[in-house]
């Protein structure tokens, strides 16, 4: 006789449950992630670029930006909660007044050290099988950004800046947005 062993996954509804303790709650494939609150240094890159972006949409009316703690829900188990998230206007009906009900346009996480390996590889491909257009990960030890756009085969590497690169942070979903790299890890 064979015993099966049942595997637990939590959905949205539990996550609904989880408290509100100042840690991010995140589902990945129904497993439960929690993380600390991020640090100052964390922030400050979250601040930085959250203004940068939103002062270019109040003269550019694309999309709208949203910061953590927004949560986004891609599937019945799968809730994540990015740094930053851009929705196009064009996928405005994904916005509800409680989250976001589908995939963003651009996800932006900035790493720590509790979330490194979660960010690097676990969400990426959360966030590459989603279809998420294009996704940023911001390392604030290294100073240096990853972009990955989606094509057809999935996610490429598109491009990894550094601070001491003296070219902006720019992308075609944001036309004419030039974010000096400089300044964001000032």
């Amino acid at each position: 006789m064979t015993t099966k062993s049942i595997e637990l996954k939590f959905t949205y509804e539990d996550f609904l449950l989880f408290p509100e303790d100042g840690k991010r709650h995140e589902l990945l494939d129904g497993d439960h992630f929690v993380t600390p609150a991020p640090t100052t240094r964390h922030q400050r890159l979250s601040l930085r670029l959250s203004t940068a972006i939103e002062v270019f949409l109040k003269d550019h009316a694309i999309g709208e930006l949203f910061v953590a703690p927004c949560d986004v829900v891609l599937s019945n188990v799968d809730v994540v909660e990015p740094d930053l998230l851009f929705v196009a206007s064009s996928h405005a009906a994904i916005i509800t007044e409680r989250n976001i009900q589908g995939p963003p346009d651009l996800v932006v996480e900035i790493l720590s050290d509790s979330t490194r390996k979660t960010d690097e590889v676990i969400k990426r491909k959360l966030y590459e099988r989603f279809g998420i257009t294009e996704y940023w990960i911001i390392d604030p030890v290294l100073d240096s950004i990853k972009i990955y756009r989606k094509t057809e085969n999935g996610y490429a590497p598109a491009q990894t800046l550094t601070q001491e690169d003296t070219t902006h942070l720019t992308t075609p979903l944001l036309p004419g947005l030039q974010v000096p790299l400089a300044d964001l890890f000032a």
